[in-house]
């Protein structure tokens, strides 16, 4: 074997190895793609029947959504509760089968690249409250998705953020 024969097939080993490589990651990025995918539908299963399960009043059902040191933060400022204390609050609305209807219009989840946390923002629809957004964070927990975090907001357009505060002041101090 002469020299040049020994480079171009040294070029070849190469090139072919490139070539393998590039395609095992497009193959890998596919296949993180596709369960990255799988990750997003499982929590929007989890949040829609959270959100069912609240506006049909099931009240073990909606709190075995969440981790066992889940927080919830309502409108109120007062409202942080730990699970323990918003299953407190929560079973009397609860009671009569109804709870508390939010309708998702729109949500965008993001999840860590190792498929155990999710970040969630969505807006809901309520019939008295109008438009608000809800946040989460999420834990892939034993094989499921459970919500660890969330957040209830009201959506204030900025040119009336002014006459809320004042309201919220005048409130406060009387």
């Amino acid at each position: 074997m002469n020299m040049n024969h020994m480079c171009i097939t040294s070029v070849s080993a190469v090139l072919l190895l490139g070539a393998c490589s590039n395609q095992q990651s497009r193959q890998d990025a596919q296949a993180a793609s596709r369960m990255e995918s799988q990750h997003i539908a499982f929590v929007d299963h989890v949040l829609n029947t959270w959100h069912h399960d609240a506006s049909s009043g099931r009240f073990d059902a909606y709190f075995d959504a969440m981790t066992n040191q889940a927080v919830f933060l309502g409108t109120d400022a007062t409202e942080r509760w730990t699970k323990e204390e918003f299953m407190n609050y929560a079973r009397e609305p609860f009671s009569d089968g109804e709870g508390w209807t939010y309708h998702p219009v729109q949500r965008f989840v993001a999840v860590d690249e190792t498929g155990d946390t999710a970040w969630v923002d969505e807006v809901l629809s309520h019939d008295r409250y109008g438009t608000l957004r809800g946040t989460a964070v999420m834990q892939h927990v034993d094989g499921e998705w459970k919500i660890a975090h969330y957040s209830l907001t009201f959506l204030v357009p900025n040119e009336k953020a002014g006459d809320v505060v004042r309201l919220i002041a005048e409130d406060s101090d009387g």
